[in-house]
């Protein structure tokens, strides 16, 4: 899907309330930027993230706040790169 901010989809099914963005960075890499219209600081807080930053923020937020949590399961490289892949093509 696209809107006025890019590319998204949304990351758990049945919340259209959320939505990754997704770009690609200026190496060519897959970037991920979350928006969610319950907390919409969040999108100001938040800059472009490549997964390997997502990667170890979640390993971070994992041992320091949620060992249960899974940050990860927000950002999909496949859904993703077949985003990306539609749009340029």
């Amino acid at each position: 899907m696209k809107d006025e901010r890019g590319l998204y989809y949304h990351p758990q099914a049945g919340n259209s309330r959320a939505r990754v963005y997704v770009r690609r960075g200026r190496d060519g890499e897959v970037e991920f930027r979350l928006w969610q219209a319950d907390h919409p600081e969040v999108w100001e807080r938040h800059p472009w993230l490549s997964l390997s930053v997502v990667q170890n923020a979640a390993r971070l937020y994992k041992e320091e706040r949620n060992q249960e949590a899974d940050p990860l399961k927000l950002y999909d490289l496949a859904v993703a790169r077949t985003l990306l892949r539609e749009d340029e093509a």
